[in-house]
């Protein structure tokens, strides 16, 4: 039924309620910080940076023809026309948008069949260079399977047995709810129907992330209205409203628990003398603690030492409490050196903690206890204000504003539709393990793509700087079909490089664009010079019909086009086998269907060189003889490849020989020889870094450094100084104040006598 509008009022008075704004509540903090959050991915930027600079090259190119032939060697409108059509379509990567979304596509399925189902495709580009992995604790690297020891139940109420305890934390509890607190107390009891036998429910109140707590309202058998409670015993401590002697012993107690990786449960009930669901009851009486043992899962030890290995840092966000988070850390060994949520907002800190700036705090430590959805926001700002590359793993509304703030977002298994929303990646299988499979799995997808881009960038510099100088130099108009024809059988083969067999790189990888474009221009510019010096061999000398026995085609256009298509085909195509591999080109074996697409296409190229006539592409065939040269032409300049390619890893980082000659990839029938040692100065490293072991001896002074780095290397000594006198310090303080707590001294009695 449809009510009619209310009449306008004229005048008059009225009460308003105000309420709060709803982005201050705690479901609106984290829908706030969702929308906020608006990133460009790092892929669109590499693609736009890279067809930047092959248009910027074209351009060139085609600015240095026209000034050159048009003004200076009064060449005809058409034969121009031809050669800018000549970089125009050989120079663009045309193929370069199909071939990385193919590679993604193949690699997203690939994953999928690994249990990480890709929601953005480009987040495998961005899992590729992750170094930094912040991981929840519960459910990822713990089972989220509680157990209950019945023998440390701590009873506080007078005539309260622990299973009565028990029976209480079990009718706080959802029967049918498969949630992990729930399920370990109902499982504790004999009969899961006993936590509602000689009761009548009335009202349940559910678990929310304000109250932490869950209730329920029954009726006895005797017509008594009772409550109960369970949730976090400072909510419950509160709830209750005990005494200072009852909460210090509460905490001493949940601090025992702590110690040993026990979170604690707190049970309260209260009478109903109202007899309605919505009374508030008589007083709140706090029965007991249970400890809860959340185990480790049986890999998550072995998945952190992976990822450590791999470069991936992995840093425990969790919302327990501080002693739980370092004893879980301590099992898995991924380290102790963890925070509380406080040292990252607020001004309430320690004092060890202060004087740390807090990116430096976040950066070094091994993880952070007790926080809320804006802390784990924060985490990942910092990471990435650091220049980290940051997964972040989740599972619940509250880590959806992480989740889509972080590079790559990770929905772990059974997580909430609202984190699956937030998230780039959705796991279908349990624990850490999975997402280390996908590290590797991307890494390799990335390194198909940044081969082909190198190859893309390499081709550009090739075609503009090769045919520019012959249509200049010699006034020779190569024929744009035939470029078409270069193009088509180049990007057909270079399809399959989305199968291609690589290595996946041991450390996190990037796309180092200067690296890219300088190896590009390096062996664009000798290939053409390749192809420069073979056209002039052909037509200014006769070094081929002398040396080879075969006859001189210089003075037929159309049979040295057919030649110069050929050599251009052969040595575009094997550039592939070059930019692949880190190593020497025969060092890892390429995939059979990329091998099986080249020598399709060069049979195809080898037989138009051969006994194409087509005059209206003005190439007519040189025979089997021309094509035995060509191709031992290129096979012989195609070996000094690699020589380049270390020469320009070399001058730009230092290392290339490094791995030529020592490690020796190039001359072992291992995958990686040298991984494990570099995996292994990695980790120890790490390690270092976070408190787990001494620094080693290293021959810091065995080569020449310069002042600045020797500068550089003393200031970062400073700072690891400063941060593990700091570190200790607050480990100092936490033994001191648990000290305290055990024995119900008073800190500030202590303080007046002794300095602490």
């Amino acid at each position: 039924m449809r009510s009619s509008p209310a009449p306008p009022a004229s005048k008059g008075r009225s009460r308003q309620l105000l309420l709060p704004p709803v982005v201050h509540t705690f479901f609106g903090k984290a829908a706030h910080l969702v929308d906020s959050t608006h990133q460009v991915g790092h892929f669109q930027k590499v693609l736009t940076s890279i067809g930047n600079f092959c248009i910027c090259s074209i351009a060139i190119g085609m600015f240095v023809e026209i000034m050159v032939m048009y003004p200076i060697q009064k060449r005809k409108y058409r034969d121009g026309i031809d050669n800018l059509l000549v970089l125009l379509i050989g120079g663009i990567p045309i193929a370069m948008p199909t071939v990385l979304s193919v590679t993604m596509a193949i690699g997203s399925h690939r994953l999928s069949q690994q249990g990480a189902i890709t929601k953005r495709m480009t987040a495998i580009e961005e899992m590729a260079g992750m170094d930094v992995l912040c991981s929840d604790k519960t459910g990822t690297l713990t089972l989220n399977k509680l157990s209950i020891d019945k023998n440390l139940i701590e009873v506080f109420a007078n005539g309260v047995e622990k299973d009565h305890v028990v029976l209480m934390a079990a009718r706080a509890s959802r029967v049918e709810n498969q949630d992990a607190i729930d399920a370990a107390m109902v499982g504790m009891l004999a009969d899961p129907k006993d936590a509602r036998a000689g009761i009548k429910e009335v009202h349940f109140l559910p678990f929310n992330p304000v109250d932490k707590r869950t209730a329920l309202t029954y009726v006895d058998a005797d017509g008594n209205w009772h409550r109960v409670s369970k949730g976090a015993p400072e909510q419950m401590l509160s709830l209750c409203n005990c005494k200072d002697a009852i909460r210090s012993k509460v905490h001493s107690v949940i601090d025992k628990f702590a110690e040993r990786g026990l979170r604690s449960l707190a049970v309260a009930r209260q009478e109903v003398p109202e007899r309605t669901k919505e009374s508030a009851g008589g007083s709140w009486q706090f029965v007991g603690l249970l400890p809860l043992f959340d185990p480790p899962r049986h890999d998550s030890a072995e998945t952190i030492r992976r990822a450590l290995n791999l470069g991936v840092n992995v840093k425990m966000i969790t919302g327990d409490q501080l002693a739980i988070a370092k004893e879980t850390g301590r099992r898995l060994g991924m380290g102790v050196n963890m925070y509380p949520s406080s040292s990252l907002l607020g001004q309430n800190k320690d004092e060890s903690i202060a004087a740390l700036p807090v990116d430096e705090l976040i950066e070094t430590a091994d993880g952070f206890a007790g926080v809320f959805p804006e802390h784990k926001y924060e985490i990942v700002k910092k990471l990435q204000e650091r220049k980290h590359i940051c997964g972040m793993t989740g599972d619940g509304v509250n880590d959806a504003p992480a989740l889509k703030k972080a590079d790559i977002g990770i929905a772990v298994a059974d997580a909430t539709d609202a984190a699956r929303s937030a998230s780039d990646i959705v796991l279908t299988e349990p624990g850490l393990s999975v997402i280390i499979s996908a590290v590797l799995t991307s890494r390799a997808i990335f390194q198909r793509m940044k081969n082909y881009t190198i190859y893309a960038v390499s081709i550009t510099i090739r075609i503009v700087l090769g045919f520019m100088l012959i249509a200049l130099i010699w006034k020779f108009d190569f024929s744009p079909f035939m470029v078409l024809i270069i193009a088509i059988l180049n990007d057909g083969t270079i399809m399959t490089i989305s199968k291609d067999r690589v290595k996946a790189s041991p450390l996190p990888d990037s796309w180092k664009l200067k690296e890219i474009f300088a190896t590009g221009i390096v062996l664009g510019s000798y290939l053409a010079l390749m192809t420069v010096i073979f056209f002039w061999a052909m037509i200014d000398t006769d070094f081929f019909s002398d040396n080879f026995s075969v006859r001189s085609i210089r003075h037929s256009d159309y049979e040295m086009m057919s030649a110069l298509y050929l050599q251009v085909s052969i040595v575009s195509q094997a550039l592939i086998f070059v930019t692949r591999s880190r190593s020497w080109f025969f060092s890892t074996r390429p995939g059979l269907l990329l091998v099986s697409a080249f020598m399709v296409a060069q049979l195809v190229a080898t037989l138009i060189a051969v006994y194409a006539d087509w005059s209206f592409a003005r190439i007519k065939g040189i025979g089997w003889g021309w094509a035995g040269v060509i191709w031992l032409y290129s096979i012989v300049f195609f070996l000094p490849l690699d020589l380049l390619k270390f020469a320009i890893r070399y001058i730009l980082s230092g290392k290339a020989w490094d791995n030529v000659l020592e490690s020796r990839t190039a001359f072992t029938s291992k995958k990686d020889y040298g991984k494990e040692e570099r995996e292994a100065q990695w980790a120890t490293a790490q390690r270092t870094l976070h408190g787990l072991q001494p620094a080693q001896t290293t021959h810091l002074f065995s080569e020449a450094h310069s002042f600045l780095e020797l500068s550089e290397i003393a200031e970062q000594a400073k700072k690891r100084a400063e941060i593990a006198r700091l570190r200790e310090l607050n480990t100092l303080k936490g033994h001191v104040e648990s000290v305290v707590k055990l024995k119900g001294l008073d800190i500030n009695t202590i303080q007046q006598n002794y300095t602490v």
